[in-house]
């Protein structure tokens, strides 16, 4: 069964450490997939339901840029499923600089906020549309020292449950996923002496996506979904 036939899903981040399995599993849903990025590239996904979109997504006129380009070319823009993001430790409050909370801000809320804006108009206009972000578990559970990532993985999840309460009788849903440390080749990198095991695994969240995107998940929206593994 082709769970997601005749959807059109933008996702971006689509060849990244999570986003070539998410990219995958909308495939094998049977989604049209536009993966956007600076350096997204047709070669990156051998299947013909897999179109590549260069595009910086850094302001609002590149978001709505990128966004109309594909409705001119696929007809409509059924899901945005948006997985860029950024780390980047601090130390304490009030020792991390001003430029390392503008970009945490910058990769991890604002770049989500361009990009809903632009999409919600053709939705509402349609009666439908599914919005899903990568959040993470310090949005909830913050941990010391990286103050400025939790504080904008906040601001995420604050921004997504929003657009679910202005959107619940237009057809539209907005969710959020919160994942644990997942269990990335660049994260392996930076933690080798780390448990792997205990790490949640992309297949996991890429099957959770794929269920958000679907018509079986029309009434799920405001929703914050841990995924911790066995953390």
């Amino acid at each position: 069964m082709m769970r997601l036939a005749n959807k059109v899903v933008m996702v971006t981040g689509a060849k990244g450490g999570l986003g070539s399995f998410v990219t995958e599993a909308l495939l094998t849903a049977g989604a049209t997939v536009v993966g956007v990025s600076r350096s997204i590239q047709q070669s990156d996904f051998a299947h013909a339901a897999f179109h590549a979109r260069a595009a910086e997504l850094g302001s609002p006129a590149a978001a709505r840029g990128a966004v109309a380009s594909i409705v001119a070319s696929e007809g409509r823009l059924d899901a945005v499923v948006h997985l860029v993001g950024g780390f980047e430790m601090g130390g304490f409050v009030e020792d991390t600089p001003d430029e390392v909370f503008a970009k945490m801000f910058e990769l991890n809320f604002y770049s989500a906020l361009h990009l809903f804006r632009a999409a919600l108009p053709g939705m509402r206009a349609q009666g439908s549309g599914r919005l899903v972000a990568i959040g993470s578990r310090a949005a909830v559970e913050p941990g010391a020292r990286a103050s400025a990532y939790n504080v904008s993985k906040a601001a995420l999840v604050s921004l997504v449950r929003t657009i679910a309460e202005e959107t619940k009788t237009a057809g539209i849903s907005a969710n959020v996923v919160l994942p644990g440390t997942m269990d990335t080749q660049a994260n392996r990198a930076a933690m080798p002496g780390a448990d792997f095991s205990l790490w949640v695994r992309p297949a996991q969240v890429a099957g959770l996506i794929v269920h958000l995107v679907s018509d079986e998940a029309a009434q799920v929206t405001g929703a914050a979904i841990p995924v911790y593994g066995g953390a």
